[in-house]
This record gives C-alpha cells, sequence and structure tokens, in this order.
C-alpha cells in the first residue's frame, strides 16, 4: 500500500503592522502624485481652453452690448480710414470690459460691416493684423484656418484652437457677426497654459518628493508610536502563551487599545490564578494517586506478610493437632510435647494479632497517647523486674546505673511498651559479651533514653528498613525467638504519636537503639 504524503503547509508570511502602515501611507502619497501628474499632463491644457471659451463667449456677450457706433465714429480719422485706438476712445472704455481683457489676456477687434471702421483692444502693432484675420475668417481667405480645431461653432460664432504661423503661437479665438452687423475677433494665447503644465508638473515632481521624504518620517514615527502598544500587547499574548503572566501591558496610547491592555491584564491576573488552584488541585490529585497506590502496595504487602507469618504456626497447630487425633504415639510424654507446640504456637499466634491490632489503632490515630508526667527511671526499673525470669535464661547483665528520678512527659503506658520492646529486642539479639547497657541522658528539654547490647552490627543497608513492618534482618533468627518484625513498627508509631524522636546506632561491639522524651517543667 502506497504511502500517502501529506502536502506541507507553507510557512506563513509575516509583516509587521508598522510595515504595512507605512507601506501603504506612502504608496497612496505616491500613487496620488502620480495621478495628479497625470492628470496635469493629460487634462490641464484642455480643462484650460474649455474655461478660455467660457471666457470668450462671456467677452463677446459684453462687447456685444456696447454703443460701437458711437466708438466707431468717434475712431474714424479725415480721409476715412480708420486708427488704432487713439487716447480718447481708450477714455470711453468700460472699466468692466478694461479689467476683464487684461485680467483674462484677451486682444479684440471690431470691424464695421464696410471694414471702413474698427475698434481695438491690445498691443497697437497688433491691430492691423488682426484686422486682416478677421478680414481673411470672414471671406474664408486665412490659411491659419486650415490647421484650426474648432471647439465650438453656432450660426452668428465660432470658437477654435489655432496656430498663428506670424506669432508662431497657439491661440484660442472667437470670431463672428454681431446682431448690429459689426464684426469681431477675440483672442487669447495659449502658450502660457503649456508652459504653466511643465511648471506645475516640474514643481509637483519635487514637492512631491518633499512631501514624500517628510511624509514617510511622520508616518514612521506616528505608526511606531500606534503599534507600539500593539507590539507589546503581542508580545504579552506570547508569554501568556507559554504560561508566563508575570508580564503586564504599560503603554498608554489614549484609545481603544488601553482598553484591551486592561482587559489582558485582566485576563493574564485570571489565567495566573486559575493555573495556580488547578496545579494545586493536580498536584492534591497526584498525592492522593500516590498514597492510594501506596496503601494498595502496603495491603497487598501487609496481606503477605500476615499471611507467611501465620503460615508456619497453622500448620504446625494443624500436624500436631492431626498427629493427638489420630493417636500416632501413646506415649504421655509425646502426646504433651504435641500439647505444648500447639499451645506454644497459638501463642505466638496470639501475640502476632494482638500487635498487628495495636499497629492498627496507633497508626489510624484511633489510640490517641494521654500525656501525663511520671518517673522515667522507676519505669525502666519496673520493666525490668518484670524481665528477670527471661535476663536469666538468656544469661545476660542488664547495666542499669539511675538513681535518682528523671520525670517526663509522655503516655506512662506505651513508654512501657517502647522500653519492653527495646529490651527484648536486645535480649533476642544478644552475643559477644552478652551485656545491656541501658542509660537515661538530658538534652536540654528532652531526656533521651537508650538500650545497647552487645552482639553483631546491623548492615547499613538495613538499617532505614528496620521500623518498616514484618522487616526482618536475619528471618532464621527472628524465627528462632518468635518475633514477627512488628515489634519496631509499635515503637515507630508510638513515639511519632507523642511527637519524639527515635533511632538506631550501629557499634563495633553492638547495637544501640534510642528515642527522646519530654521533661520539660
Amino acid at each position: 500500500m502506497k504511502t500517502v504524503k501529506k502536502p506541507r503547509k507553507k510557512p506563513r508570511k509575516f509583516h509587521s503592522l508598522k510595515r504595512q502602515i507605512s507601506v501603504l501611507f506612502i504608496g497612496l502619497l505616491l500613487l496620488s502624485i502620480f495621478t495628479i501628474t497625470l492628470i496635469n499632463g493629460l487634462f490641464l491644457e484642455k480643462y484650460y481652453v474649455s474655461k478660455k471659451v467660457e471666457v470668450l463667449l462671456e467677452a463677446r456677450n459684453v462687447l456685444s452690448q456696447m454703443n460701437l457706433d458711437d466708438f466707431l465714429e468717434y475712431d474714424k480719422d479725415s480721409d476715412g480710414d480708420s486708427g488704432n485706438n487713439n487716447e480718447n476712445a481708450a477714455d470711453e472704455i468700460p472699466d468692466e470690459i478694461e479689467h476683464s481683457s487684461s485680467r483674462n489676456n484677451l486682444t479684440w477687434i471690431i470691424v464695421n460691416e464696410e471694414n471702413s471702421g474698427y475698434y481695438y483692444w491690445g498691443e497697437n502693432n497688433m491691430a492691423k493684423m488682426l484686422r486682416s484675420k478677421l478680414f481673411g475668417y470672414i471671406n474664408d481667405l486665412d490659411k491659419d484656418m486650415e490647421r484650426s480645431h474648432t471647439l465650438k461653432k453656432t450660426d452668428n460664432c465660432t470658437i477654435w484652437q489655432v496656430h498663428d504661423r506670424f506669432a508662431g503661437m497657439e491661440y484660442v479665438e472667437c470670431w463672428g457677426q454681431f446682431d448690429n452687423g459689426y464684426y469681431y475677433l477675440v483672442r487669447s494665447p495659449l502658450e502660457s497654459i503649456k508652459e504653466s503644465a511643465s511648471i506645475s508638473n516640474s514643481f509637483y515632481f519635487f514637492v512631491g518628493a518633499a512631501i514624500i521624504v517628510i511624509s514617510g518620517v511622520i508616518i514612521l514615527v506616528v505608526t511606531s508610536r500606534i503599534t507600539r502598544p500593539i507590539s507589546e500587547l503581542t508580545k504579552l499574548s506570547e508569554k501568556m502563551s507559554n504560561l508566563d503572566f508575570e508580564a503586564r501591558y504599560q503603554s498608554h496610547a489614549g484609545n481603544e487599545i488601553d482598553v484591551l491592555g486592561d482587559n489582558f491584564n485582566k485576563m493574564s491576573r485570571k489565567l495566573e490564578s486559575t493555573i495556580s488552584e488547578l496545579k494545586s488541585v493536580n498536584n492534591k490529585l497526584q498525592k492522593d494517586i500516590e498514597d492510594k497506590i501506596k496503601i494498595d502496595e502496603m495491603r497487598k504487602e501487609f496481606l503477605d506478610n500476615v499471611s507467611h507469618e501465620l503460615k508456619t504456626p497453622i500448620a504446625l497447630i494443624q500436624g500436631y493437632a492431626e498427629g493427638l487425633n489420630e493417636n500416632i504415639s501413646d506415649d504421655p510424654e509425646s502426646r504433651e510435647f504435641y500439647c505444648e507446640v500447639i499451645m506454644d504456637e497459638a501463642s505466638k499466634m496470639n501475640k502476632l494479632v494482638k500487635n498487628l491490632l495495636t499497629l492498627n489503632q496507633l497508626e489510624s490515630g484511633k489510640d490517641a497517647p494521654v500525656m501525663e508526667r511520671f518517673d522515667i527511671v522507676s519505669l525502666i526499673r519496673g520493666v525490668l523486674g518484670s524481665m528477670h525470669i527471661m535476663i536469666e535464661q538468656k544469661e545476660a547483665t542488664v547495666i542499669f546505673e539511675e538513681t535518682e528520678s528523671v520525670y517526663v512527659w509522655a503516655d506512662e503506658f506505651k513508654t512501657e511498651e517502647v522500653v519492653t520492646n527495646y529490651t527484648s529486642n536486645a535480649l533476642n539479639h544478644l552475643d559477644g559479651e552478652r551485656k545491656i547497657e541501658i542509660k537515661v541522658l538530658r538534652e536540654g528539654d528532652c531526656v533521651k533514653v537508650t538500650v545497647f547490647n552487645t552482639g553483631t552490627p546491623i548492615p547499613e543497608e538495613d538499617l532505614p528498613n528496620l521500623w518498616n513492618k514484618f522487616y526482618k534482618v536475619d528471618k532464621a533468627r527472628t524465627r528462632e525467638y518468635g518475633g514477627s518484625g512488628i515489634g519496631l513498627s509499635i515503637v515507630k508509631a508510638i513515639i511519632e504519636g507523642m511527637n519524639q524522636k527515635y533511632g538506631v546506632c550501629n557499634y563495633d561491639n553492638g547495637v544501640e537503639f534510642w528515642f527522646t522524651l519530654d521533661c520539660r517543667q
């Protein structure tokens, strides 16, 4: 079967917001300047020409309202030829027409139907040429008409764009005949607009370059200020995704970003608190699981140990009881021996069960210690007295030299059990000089009771496990004296229940067990 390969995802390109905003605004500036330059080059002249057409039509309407008969009559000389507008004629021009013609750079001429008189406004040396040009237009004789571009035409008015071969310039001209029969020609040069468009484009280029540089710097500064809090929020969210909730939003943008930053801070604190609670609950749950596992293991170990401890005495009791039942031996001494073994093993089982019950009461806290003040020296002497027979059987020498009373605060009954366990343990492991030495030592507010016995030291690797239930260093020897491995576990539970300390020390010639008691007044 062929393995289908999944296409790998391409990494997403990342561009900073600052860069995107800067590129966007600078691009818009470049586009605006390019568009203005393009429009300026393509449409400025046409727009200017359209405006000139409006101006020429307005000038035509104003000129048609003048009393031209008076002007022409006034302007004639003695030979009947019309001359240029003289000083007196100029004085008769209405201010409105004079201002409009000067402002719009207009040149115009008005001729009567006989072409015997004219009225002119413009440069003095252009009147005769315009008069001839108008005559040529009227009679369709001027060669410039062939290179003209008609812009607008009516019954009594023609407006076109024409090249004057004499002046070498482009003009917009309006010519025709008024209702009173006079002919007119109004013109305005276009050369200025072409020059203006060229100058304007150059001006826009240099100004645009300067605007782009200055605007670029301003945009970078502004976008940096705008994007700084956003960048801070980005870093904050990254730290939060890595469960780092120490960072806080600190910038001041003065807008909705501050509200977003405050919400981030609140969310960070809540997440930190929630995760902390979850960790606490998780740790508690983990501990509960570990405790459950430990308890299960302890229960299993306990059952295994109890089964093991009870297996031998039960087997012995069963075997000897069956022997008695089947009358294996008629000898009274043999039957008595069988009975003694059965009673001895039953006693061991009884002792084991009692110790287990005692240990269970202590570990569960149901058998709380009753604190009272008593003389520990008298208690030790009482224990030694009750164990006198066992000491003689073991051929042991017990040394206890304390004579003065030492009072302590503890549970007297449980302390007696601890001393008994330590002493019987020492007797069962006695060897060498077969000596047991018990001491009561003062250490500040505590009394330290030690029980030393000569014999073989305990292996170092076994020392930490001595206080565990059913742990035996020498199982054969423990079985020999009927030990179950619970005595030291009972000592541990009693001493810890009274918040005191206990331990064991190895020496070259023996082992010393100890515990402490409170002796404060």
